[in-house]
């Protein structure tokens, strides 16, 4: 069986590479400056790959080891360590500054909240470093850069929050006493993680390892994860005789008549799925799936019938993160048949309709309707298919490891001085697995802008910070997109233009011509640097998406 080949393989790496990493230690053993010796060759391989190389000496050149993965659990817990120190400092902040203004209490209460979320995701990656041996470590390096690269998103989110000349004071204070200890230690242990094939090299042990998600071990042979119940499966596959958990009808015919109402009737401890089915209607009303409510399945009547909508925006003074109509920060949830709007307009400047920060998120058959900043992919893996997404600046952005395929991606008409930019990606270390791709998808202006479209600017993307990432595989580009492509983050200057990452390959239309592209953008590239970007490297997906009952291109469509 193939499930077998899979468990097998893994258990002989583990096997083989604790051996020779046992003989390594072994043989250092027997002679104390061939141990130190082996210690700086260890030490040198993990930190040359580092963006700062003195602080990756300072942190872990004093780590009495031979066992790489000890390497990884040191810099994991400074980084902890660190992120511990912002979130005390937070609590310091808010009672001398909480109360000054709403904006600022606002920014504060949101630094906590994401500062704890890095907690626990640095939290799991000691446990999972703590728990295995170097094998499974390495083994399943691709989960913890999407860890590492979480607590960058909240890092980074935590700053975004102070938006005011006042609020800057605070943030200047929160940054330089805590946040970029944060960001550069999160930064560094990406690099350690980044750098374990540098190790293995550098020891000659070139065991021909290929790190995966910790997950693909636990994949039967149809391609299901192995806690995923054959009835679930079966509900997942067809939409139409799932049996809800809980129903929601504004006429009174389900159990509940509000979206959050039913959400928040998960059940503690709950395990499987549970699944919310959402009847048509416009619902009115602001919602975040918490945390703890894991492997919700929300699903309506089709994204034009059952509509959840608001309209709270930053021009209105809530901030960009709060503005969200519908916020899931839960592992595994999935949205099918339903949209998510904001109806601020290009007047309320940011304003998010969707915002989603869980692990393993999945949306089929769904719109994402808004102006700028309508899809906030805060953090982590995401899927999105078949999906409408429309919007004017920035409409796609974030921190997330995203992936878009066969979907409407829709640009609309902005306010008289503005432009538009389908993406904006918030990849801020050069070893983040983060950033946005968009496959197979159609990018149309809105009827509204159809006439105007060659005389209002679009563009692909603009770096929002220093490694932003945006990749544009097998799409058909409209003529709106102006020629050039790309632009700064805020010309004239050519902020984050330095080692951003906008490329494209096997795209169509009259928007497609790379020919005149911005100077800064890497262009067209060709198809095996392409490959790097399809579902399986970029996102892991055949650990999770068969799981969720929507189908995905593993490969290239057309090329």
């Amino acid at each position: 069986m193939a499930n077998g080949k899979v468990i097998v393989a893994g258990v002989s790496i583990i096997l083989v590479v604790g051996v020779v990493i046992g003989t390594v230690a072994v043989v250092s053993n027997n002679n104390s400056n061939d141990q130190l010796k082996t210690h700086n060759k260890a030490v040198d391989s993990l930190c040359q790959n580092a963006d700062d190389k003195k602080l990756c000496y300072d942190v872990i050149g004093n780590v009495n080891t031979t066992d790489p993965k000890d390497y990884v659990s040191e810099v994991v817990r400074k980084t902890l360590d660190s992120v511990i120190k912002a979130f005390n400092m937070t609590d310091t902040l808010s009672v001398e500054h909480g109360q000054s203004n709403p904006g600022m209490k606002m920014a504060l209460e949101d630094c906590k909240d994401l500062l704890q979320s890095a907690m626990h995701e640095l939290e799991a990656s000691i446990n999972l470093v703590t728990e295995n041996n170097f094998a499974s470590v390495y083994q399943s390096s691709a989960e913890l850069k999407n860890w590492l690269g979480a607590v960058i998103a909240y890092q980074q989110s935590c700053m975004d929050g102070f938006d005011t000349e006042g609020e800057k004071k605070v943030q200047t204070e929160l940054q330089s006493d805590s946040l970029d200890s944060v960001g550069k230690l999160t930064g560094l242990a990406l690099d350690v993680v980044s750098g374990l094939s540098h190790f293995l090299n550098g020891l000659g042990l070139n065991l021909n390892l290929k790190p995966a998600s910790r997950k693909l071990l636990e994949v039967d042979n149809e391609g299901f994860p192995t806690w995923l119940s054959a009835a679930d499966r079966k509900l997942l596959a067809n939409i139409d005789n799932v049996k809800p958990n809980v129903v929601v009808a504004k006429d009174g015919s389900g159990q509940f008549k509000t979206v959050l109402d039913a959400i928040n009737s998960y059940p503690a401890n709950f395990q499987g799925r549970y699944i919310i089915y959402v009847k048509a209607g416009v619902y009115d009303e602001y919602i975040t799936v918490d945390k703890r409510c894991k492997n919700l399945l929300i699903y309506g009547d089709g994204n034009t019938r059952t509509i959840i909508t608001g309209r709270k925006n930053f021009h209105e003074g809530t901030k960009t993160m709060r503005t969200a109509t519908f916020s899931s920060n839960a592992d595994d949830f999935i949205a099918k048949s339903i949209a998510f709007e904001n109806t601020a307009g290009a007047e309320g400047h940011q304003a998010v309709a969707l915002r989603v920060q869980g692990d393993r998120s999945a949306f089929f058959d769904c719109a994402m309707r808004g102006y700028q900043d309508t899809l906030y992919a805060h953090a982590h893996r995401q899927f999105y298919r078949n999906c409408e997404i429309s919007g004017t600046i920035d409409f796609i952005f974030g921190y997330g490891t995203t992936l878009i395929q066969n979907s409407r991606i829709i640009v609309r008409k902005p306010m008289s001085n503005q432009q538009n930019i389908v993406v904006a990606d918030g990849t801020d270390q050069k070893n983040m697995p983060t950033g946005i791709v968009l496959q197979n998808c159609e990018i149309m202006a809105d009827a509204a802008l159809y006439p105007d479209r060659l005389t209002v600017r679009t563009f692909l993307a603009r770096p929002w910070k220093a490694f932003s990432r945006a990749v544009f595989i097998e799409n058909n580009i409209g003529d709106l997109i102006q020629p050039q492509g790309y632009i700064p983050w805020n010309p004239p200057t050519e902020a984050n233009t330095d080692n951003c990452y906008f490329a494209e390959f096997g795209n169509t239309g009259a928007g497609a011509n790379a020919g005149a592209r911005a100077k800064f953008a890497k262009g067209l590239i060709n198809k095996n640097t392409a490959a790097k970007y399809l579902a399986e490297p970029w996102i892991q997906a055949s650990t999770w998406v068969p799981a969720t009952g929507i189908s995905y291109d593993a490969g290239f469509i057309k090329a």
